[in-house]
């Protein structure tokens, strides 16, 4: 099967389960942001020279499709999403990334003034990374204030993930 299947020519695109919208949706603005994110980490995992920077940061990968398919969930078509084996963010992704931040806070001195971003490729990839998962939350805070299902869990793990970015980042400088 072809990529190109002509179905979003007309301005619409498909949610999980099949389910068309336009894709100035804010389901779409949101998931769209979540993908930019995805794309900004691998530019920041690859860039990184370092495998334990680069090892966290493809386990964020992975947990960014599992909310991708949340944000990509009609909220009629959730009860479907919760019964499928599709891959979702769970709490314990959530702890992790408080682990982390704890960690990488306990080795670092306190920042007592701004990290501007391009201390070298890594530093200005994570930095990137970091401003697309703010406004990643942002637009699923926008999802949410229209009544539709957001999980406190997403914008919760997004707030956290831009914590540990900056933090890495501070690593790396």
């Amino acid at each position: 099967m072809s990529i190109a299947t002509r179905t979003g020519d007309d301005g619409t695109t498909a949610l999980l389960f099949n389910r068309r919208v336009p894709k100035t949706h804010l389901r779409i603005i949101a998931s769209g942001a979540v993908d930019e994110l995805n794309a900004a980490l691998g530019l920041a995992r690859v860039s990184a020279q370092d495998v334990k920077i680069a090892a966290i940061l493809f386990a964020e990968q992975k947990c960014l499709v599992g909310l991708m398919a949340e944000l990509a969930t009609d909220d009629a078509d959730r009860p479907r999403l919760l019964q499928s084996k599709l891959q979702r963010l769970v709490p314990e992704d959530l702890a992790r990334l408080d682990a982390l931040v704890a960690d990488l806070e306990a080795r670092q001195p306190p920042a007592n003034d701004w990290d501007t971003p391009g201390a070298n490729l890594a530093h200005g990839h994570l930095h990137f990374a970091r401003v697309i998962c703010r406004r990643a939350e942002r637009e699923c805070v926008a999802l949410r204030a229209t009544g539709a299902h957001v999980p406190d869990l997403i914008l919760q793990y997004l707030n956290r993930l831009s914590d540990a970015l900056w933090l890495l980042a501070r690593e790396l400088n």
